[in-house]
């Protein structure tokens, strides 16, 4: 037992850049690292960044059988707002391609080149009601680069990879107005209930999403796990888990044609922030979705399970996908 948590010190100590030494030594400063604080919440340095994100969704049968995965990519150039001269950081969508159930990856161009300025509201909410501020204009209408429509429930998914990497890079990663945010884990050990915890933001996104749409956050926690290094950075890594999360989804396919969606997820991942950038080099999560559907003709009701993984990494403006 001695020796493995000598070895576990050891690996600290490699990950911070200190030489090896003895076991009486190294647990010594194992120690002495496992006691430091640290400022995980510290201002980002004002130098541009790009991200690649991965989104796949992973379709059950409920006899347990894949039926299919949907990939969505999307690559973000982000400008600090220093630079940009902007309220916010300045983000700007590169790339975003789709790859439905193995089918060949489309590009959607309505999005590439768009350009959006992310700042954080106390409620995470605009003056529109839009999560994050994100413009539900942008997603009524997708089409991908040969003219085809892209379906509703995969066009929410479109949607939802935009909120999803400003909630783990932006409101998980940076400090909240009103504490219980990452600016309260200064010490690896350190578990807290985040300010995102039992909140119900709406999802009515695009003409087909009626309002009364929400998704409710369950005691969302983050735990400061400890040390490690991505691409040669000193990071800190984050863990968040969304604890016992619900949904409910009012959808209008066609005039006078409604389908009510309900279920649970639950969804749960780590970050890594770059100890001196403070810039999140990479993020994941990994999500279970259960659905129950409620449909106005036979079939009345159709169950489905849904897994969704993610990783979002900061990578070189030259890098590929």
């Amino acid at each position: 037992m001695k020796g493995n948590r000598i070895l576990t010190i050891l690996s600290v100590l490699a990950v911070c850049g200190s030489p090896a030494v003895s076991p009486r030594s190294a647990a010594a400063s194992g120690e002495s690292i496992l006691g430091r604080t640290f400022d995980l919440a510290g201002e980002r340095t004002s130098e541009i960044q790009h991200f690649v994100m991965e989104s796949r969704l992973i379709s059950y049968a409920l006899d347990g059988k894949r039926v299919g995965t949907d990939v969505f990519r999307l690559r973000l150039k982000c400008v600090p707002a220093k630079l940009a001269g902007k309220a916010g950081d300045e983000y700007t969508c590169v790339e975003f391609t789709l790859q439905l159930a193995g089918a060949p990856k489309v590009h959607l161009p309505t999005l590439e080149g768009w350009t959006y300025v992310f700042k954080r509201t106390p409620t995470n909410m605009d003056e529109e009601g839009q999560v994050l501020g994100i413009d539900h204009s942008k997603f009524a209408n997708l089409a991908d680069a040969d003219g085809k429509a892209v379906p509703a429930d995969k066009a929410y998914h479109v949607y939802n990879a935009f909120i999803d990497f400003h909630a783990f890079c932006n409101v998980f990663a940076e400090r909240t107005a009103g504490g219980k945010g990452i600016q309260d884990l200064t010490r690896i050990g350190q578990k807290i209930v985040h300010a995102a915890a039992f909140t119900e933001p709406p999802v009515n996104v695009g003409s087909h999403v009626s309002e009364g749409s929400t998704f409710k956050n369950g005691e969302v926690t983050l735990e400061f796990k400890g040390l490690s290094r991505v691409d040669g950075e000193a990071c800190g890594i984050v863990a968040y888990d969304s604890g016992e999360s619900s949904f409910k989804m009012i959808v209008n396919p066609a005039p006078n044609m409604e389908v009510r969606s309900v279920g649970s997820s639950h969804y749960l991942g780590d970050i890594y922030i770059d100890l001196a950038s403070r810039w999140v080099r990479k993020a994941t999560m990994y999500e279970l979705v259960v659905t129950e559907t409620t449909l106005p003709m036979p079939p009345n009701k159709i169950n489905a399970v849904i897994e969704r993984e993610i990783i979002i990494r900061n990578v070189t403006e030259r890098e590929k996908p």
